[in-house]
């Protein structure tokens, strides 16, 4: 983990979350400024700056099926929800630690912007 790594400070307990789930390998936690009904972002517990810098496939693979069953368990798998990585600065990524961010509760247009 890093030292100064904002998810990675969420992980540890420094600083407060509204955790939804949370297992060995990931935590799930509402973002703080949500842009869909339901905002949840879905970290590995271990610190990877980015999906691009990934090498675990299992791990990437635990995270998106831990967004699959926080999308089920927030009711969002009739009307569906939106899976979204950004990676790098130019996609939006604003903390180096991979997250997925699983946003859901109404219509959510495309493409995203």
């Amino acid at each position: 983990m890093s030292d100064s790594c904002l998810f990675c400070r969420i992980v540890r307990g420094e600083i407060p979350a509204r955790i939804v789930r949370e297992d060995d390998h990931t935590v799930a936690f509402r973002d703080i400024d949500p842009k869909a009904p339901t905002h949840v972002l879905v970290i590995p517990r271990v610190h990877v700056a980015s999906l691009g810098e990934a090498r675990d496939a299992e791990l990437v693979g635990r995270v998106m099926l831990a967004a699959a069953q926080i999308a089920e368990s927030e009711g969002l798998t009739e009307g569906g929800y939106r899976t979204v990585i950004n990676t790098g600065a130019d996609a939006g990524q604003t903390v180096h630690h991979l997250h997925v961010h699983l946003l859901g509760g109404r219509k959510l247009n495309w493409p995203p912007g």
